[in-house]
């Protein structure tokens, strides 16, 4: 059930218990770049930006459940990359 709920002098009615979703922005799976978790729950993908401000810009993300190249994620926001696994590579001296 939906309430409305008015205030005295005002024109306006506002809604209780209104939902609002941020829009998704639609990135395509390109490369599966390795398992990671505890368990190899979570996927490392590399994943290209569709549509929206990073448009063409290739990222990585985590993501857990089955997941295939070609596939589509809707990204709540694109500008957090996750960290590359195993670490790098750093020469002793």
């Amino acid at each position: 059930m939906i309430k409305k709920t008015f205030k005295k002098g005002a024109d306006e009615s506002r809604v209780e218990g209104e939902i609002r979703f941020s829009p998704g922005i639609p990135a395509e799976v390109k490369e599966i770049v390795a398992r990671a978790g505890s368990r190899g729950e979570l996927t490392q993908v590399m994943c290209q930006i569709l549509d929206g401000r990073d448009k063409t810009k290739a990222i990585r993300r985590n993501v857990k459940g089955p997941v295939q190249v070609g596939d589509i994620l809707m990204l709540l926001e694109t500008e957090i990359e996750a960290q590359r696994l195993g670490g790098g590579r750093r020469g002793r001296k």
